[in-house]
């Protein structure tokens, strides 16, 4: 296929594109159509805000609910800074945290944050999991074509 063939090819497919999305009127919006059989998300938490906590807590039950996203969603969340209070034993959220392990929510936690606070590892909760550095697992799944979430307060 020559270039021009190939540059007028994307050019259909992209007014096509067009024409689909704007041949339903708004009112007949619905929120996005997954077009992937997997998606994946991490979740990025560097604050101790309890805020913060609950709300990317019910964020990722939400990601898990979303019936667009049933049995189609992996979910990471990674900590760091004053984050690791998240997994800290004691904090009222082990039961939470234990929910959504169950479900498949990868719970991770930075390594270089522990021994720059001078944190002992054995104060998390022991299903937590320990990554060498945070910024390697959000620089290492957006590579990877993760989408990245930090809620904030």
């Amino acid at each position: 296929m020559t270039k021009t063939k190939k540059t007028l090819a994307a050019a259909a497919l992209a007014l096509a594109a067009v024409a689909r999305a704007s041949a339903a009127p708004a009112s007949d919006f619905h929120g996005a159509v997954p077009e992937h059989t997997h998606y994946r998300v991490i979740f990025h938490v560097d604050t101790d805000a309890p805020g913060v906590f609950k709300k990317t807590l019910n964020n990722m039950r939400n990601a898990f609910d979303d019936p667009r996203l049933k049995g189609r969603v992996e979910v990471e969340l990674i900590a760091n800074s004053k984050g690791y209070k998240i997994y800290e034993k004691g904090n009222g959220l082990e039961d939470e945290l234990k929910a959504l392990a169950a479900r498949g929510a990868i719970l991770a936690q930075c390594s270089n944050t522990l021994r720059e606070l001078k944190v002992d590892p054995a104060t998390l909760y022991p299903f937590i999991h320990l990554v060498p550095s945070s910024m390697g697992e959000l620089i290492i799944r957006q590579g990877d074509g993760w989408a990245y979430i930090h809620p904030s307060a």
